[in-house]
């Protein structure tokens, strides 16, 4: 039995996903990537859970791959992270998470790290942390997404200021560039990122979710792909119980207690 390399705590609609492995600086093994894995299925999956809240114990958010461990099963393939009931967190393979993450990071944030911070909705650093792309002073590149997210969120330039050096920049650079959304002071982060996600919970789940799915298909097939999926997505939407309970709470100046149905 591995070793708990991901812990999660479920709070009300929220699961906390925390990378444990201190005392590496939250470097990845094989066994924590399945962890993950498995943990992103697990949010998939509930219906009661309404928004992931991606965290790392410790000081530091990932030092990114530990190659000693993981570079021996590479093979002609790659390598395959996902074990039955998991979900890719870099949605890298075609499947995508349907509920929306948020992330806080802090300390160091290198390589996969920065690439989770991509593949999820909205990031929340402290004030020091550090990001690097690295890969390219390893002899590898980055597989995670970063070479197709990279420079959608922060444009061409930018990315391959990062990409092709590997140099390291501060969370100010990260803001501008897009891939962070808030700056907090150092041990706020996680905090800060757990009033977000329940912000995001209080609100009409299948709409969250319809919404985001929207947004990904405008960004993976094009605006056409997403403009043709508003109406029927809008009809499915106001046929909804929790639709109803937003006319309602909206009529009588009453906060809604959506349902997910």
């Amino acid at each position: 039995m591995d070793e708990a390399r991901v812990v999660t705590e479920r709070r009300g609609h929220l699961l906390l996903i925390g990378l444990n492995r201190p005392e590496k600086r939250n470097a990845a093994d094989f066994a924590m990537l399945q962890q993950l894995a498995l943990a992103y299925g697990e949010l998939e999956r509930d219906p009661e859970l309404r928004v992931g809240v991606v965290h790392a114990i410790g000081d530091h958010f990932t030092a990114g791959l530990d190659l000693a461990d993981v570079g021996p099963r590479l093979g002609p393939l790659g390598i395959d992270i996902v074990p039955e009931g998991g979900i890719n967190p870099w949605q890298v393979d075609g499947t995508a998470l349907s509920k929306p993450v948020v992330i806080a990071v802090q300390g160091t944030c290198l390589t996969l790290g920065i690439e989770l911070m991509l593949a999820s909705d909205i990031v929340v650093a402290a004030e020091s942390t550090r990001f690097g792309q690295i890969e390219v002073s390893r002899g590898i590149l980055p597989f995670g997404g970063a070479t197709l997210r990279f420079p959608r969120a922060a444009g061409w330039g930018n990315a391959m200021r990062w990409l092709l050096t590997g140099d390291l920049f501060d969370a100010r650079e990260a803001h501008r560039m897009g891939l962070v959304q808030e700056i907090v002071p150092n041990g706020r982060e996680l905090h800060r990122a757990l009033e977000l996600a329940e912000r995001i919970a209080a609100q009409a789940p299948l709409a969250v979710q319809a919404t985001l799915a929207n947004a990904r298909l405008a960004l993976r097939d094009g605006p056409a792909a997403a403009e043709a999926e508003l109406q029927p997505a809008l009809a499915r939407l106001a046929a909804s119980t929790d639709a109803r309970i937003g006319m309602e709470a909206f009529l009588s100046r009453t906060p809604a207690e959506f349902q997910g149905r």
